[in-house]
């Protein structure tokens, strides 16, 4: 399941909860037990995976590879 960062407007602790997708917009409490919470935009930093392909074409770039563009 997805967690999710909270900040509590009443006494400013972020927290995090893990909970299905379908309640990622439902309200959540803080651990201090006020109501008053904004669910924070979460950053996902991603690794690894399948590198960047190259433009293939030889040489000079360009609109056709180079050479046909004056």
């Amino acid at each position: 399941m997805p967690r999710y960062d909270y900040r509590c407007k009443a006494c400013g602790d972020t927290f995090e909860l893990t909970r299905p997708m379908a309640d990622s917009s439902a309200p959540a409490t803080c651990p201090s037990g006020h109501e008053d919470t904004v669910k924070l935009l979460s950053t996902v930093a991603m690794t690894g995976g399948a590198p960047v392909p190259r433009p293939s074409g030889g040489g000079g770039g360009g609109c056709c590879g180079g050479g046909c563009c004056g």
